[in-house]
């Protein structure tokens, strides 16, 4: 089968072991299934502190895409591409481009109002000017249909596989607690730490896997906050993990916490319930239908507000103190496991929106 050609264009740390992240394993991952369904990717990583890069950056990115040729086929991450439409935009016209967008960059949390607002307008600039836009969830596509005014048409889901691993063994089915998210303001510990503060009086341990080096001074708030509760035996932050160590994470693992603020999706927790391992997470964004339901009906975990530590808490002493809500919602992740997607939908439906690009060029309405 002869293979058409795209070029994606990734940011420059999209390897980078010290920082992994949804996004990043997903483009990864994307790259390797495309060619299954009949795509040849090149893959083009540009350096910065996307969405907001230097010069020299932008510069870069520029160069990049004008050397590509006329019509050729760009499926742009939206980290490095929804901030700079005075790069992207203007190769829209001769480039058949696609974005794809992990998060709207305005729902990052912690931005100052004006810095949100502005890189808000840049996204809505570029995802108006290029004729597809692939998001990760059902709940992404509606966001940003309505808040950027696209067409319905032109937004497309390609939701995040998940790969069916071992089940986990766990520690004693009940104590460890994992959390797996970039240390920032946006995925909240600061809200876990304060409900385990709370539930102090039982006997849980917690790991807190994850990047440390996006918001350090979010960290290091993080850290007194932990001083201050006396909780430094208990929990524990473990920095960035893949492969053989954050297996070993899973592996030992009861229950998944994630206290995010906003989510379009939330890869861990298919990555948790691809171990059998029941959630308890936000209820933001995509992250109830990453949470899903199994075959039966059961749901494999409990969805809170993501500002109300207090049921968290609730929650916590629920999982605790109650034999049959264990069993309930380990039968359900169980059953969501054996349902979960795998990634070779995700890369299907990716190649399905690049085929069905313009075979010319245009601004999209």
């Amino acid at each position: 089968m002869s293979l058409r050609s795209v070029h994606f264009v990734l940011p420059g740390g999209v390897d980078d072991p010290a920082a992994p992240s949804g996004g990043n394993a997903y483009d990864r991952r994307v790259c390797l299934d495309l060619p299954g369904f009949g795509w040849q990717v090149h893959r083009h990583a540009v350096a910065g502190d996307w969405p907001r890069p230097d010069a020299a950056a932008r510069t870069e990115l520029a160069r990049t895409l004008r050397e590509l040729p006329d019509g050729a086929v760009v499926l742009l991450d939206g980290l490095v591409a929804c901030g700079v439409p005075e790069v992207v935009v203007p190769e829209a016209e001769r480039l058949r481009m696609a974005v794809l967008v992990h998060l709207p960059l305005g729902d990052e949390t912690g931005l100052d109002a004006a810095v949100a607002a502005g890189l808000d307008a840049r996204e809505r600039a570029v995802l108006r000017a290029v004729p597809a836009v692939v998001a990760t969830s059902d709940w992404a596509v509606r966001r940003l249909v309505s808040h950027h005014g696209l067409a319905p048409d032109r937004v497309h889901v390609a939701a995040p596989g998940a790969d069916i691993a071992p089940l986990a063994p766990g520690t004693d089915g009940v104590s460890r607690l994992l959390c797996v998210a970039a240390v920032t303001p946006r995925k909240g510990q600061h809200r876990l730490v304060e409900a385990l503060a709370a539930v102090a009086d039982l006997p849980w341990s917690c790991a807190l896997v994850g990047g440390l080096g996006q918001d350090p001074a979010y960290v290091a708030q993080l850290r007194d906050l932990i001083r201050e509760h006396g909780l430094e035996d208990r929990l524990e932050l473990a920095g960035p993990q893949t492969g053989a160590a954050l297996d070993a994470s899973y592996a030992a693992a009861d229950l998944m916490v994630l206290t995010s603020y906003a989510e379009t999706y939330g890869m861990a927790v298919t990555e948790a319930l691809a171990r059998g391992i029941p959630v308890l997470a936000t209820d933001v964004g995509g992250l109830p239908e990453a949470v899903g339901r199994a075959p039966d009906g059961g749901v494999p975990g409990i969805l809170v507000p993501p500002e109300n530590p207090c049921a968290l808490a609730a929650e916590l002493r629920g999982w605790f103190g109650e034999a049959e809500v264990r069993r309930r919602l380990k039968a359900a992740a169980r059953g969501r496991r054996a349902a979960l997607g795998g990634w070779a939908s995700t890369a299907q439906s990716l190649a399905a929106v690049l085929r069905r690009l313009p075979t010319e060029p245009r601004r999209a309405a």
